[in-house]
């Protein structure tokens, strides 16, 4: 069992950064994917990127390069760099945990209801 706990959220200007940050509060990330996935007001929530344990890291085709996942394995820490901030990148950002299936394929780790573990979140306001 994994615990979550994010950071580094916070209102910026169109165009802008920010770094947000998930801690395994307790547990490891050791052997399970991670996931980030965002949520806006009123809208289901969002895939934005997500790595296994090792490898590459996949992204939501929407985000058009501005964002890069960074895992610390040793420090049971990840990051995810937002660059060039929308408005339309609004929304409370979480990040989840899996264990890894080999056999199962991206597609899998971009549905939320596939992760067992989450985060309380971390609110990106970005205005116009």
């Amino acid at each position: 069992q994994v615990q979550l706990v994010e950071s580094g959220g916070g209102t910026v200007q169109t165009g802008d950064s920010l770094r947000l940050s998930c801690a395994a509060s307790r547990g490891t990330f050791r052997g399970y994917a991670i996931g980030w996935f965002r949520q806006a007001p009123g809208k289901e929530r969002e895939f934005v990127a997500a790595n296994k344990w090792v490898g590459n890291t996949h992204y939501a085709d929407s985000l058009e390069g501005r964002f890069t996942f960074a895992r610390d394995n040793a420090k049971n820490t990840v990051t995810l760099q937002m660059n060039s901030l929308k408005p339309e990148d609004t929304g409370v950002y979480f990040c989840s945990a899996k264990r890894i299936v080999a056999t199962y394929d991206w597609a899998y780790y971009e549905d939320f209801q596939n992760y067992n573990y989450w985060g309380q979140g971390t609110q990106v306001t970005v205005s116009s």
